[in-house]
């Protein structure tokens, strides 16, 4: 398992943070997912064999977020 922490801009409210959780829940592979609203940052668990950086970070911005 690997871990990423990565900036996610554009939440403001739990709503934002339940959204941004879910959608990373649903990549596979994730075994842990923590949104941080007050830091703007998730930090992930997640198998490399089966996701990458690049696919979590479609997700956040699939939830309508940016994570560059």
């Amino acid at each position: 398992m690997e871990q990423v922490e990565f900036k996610v801009e554009g939440m403001d409210c739990g709503g934002c943070v339940k959204s941004v959780t879910r959608m990373l829940n649903g990549v596979p592979g994730v075994s842990k997912v923590d949104v941080s609203l007050e830091l703007a940052k998730a930090a992930v668990e997640f198998d490399a064999a089966q996701a990458s950086l690049a696919d979590l970070k479609r997700a956040v911005e699939r939830a309508g977020f940016k994570a560059p």
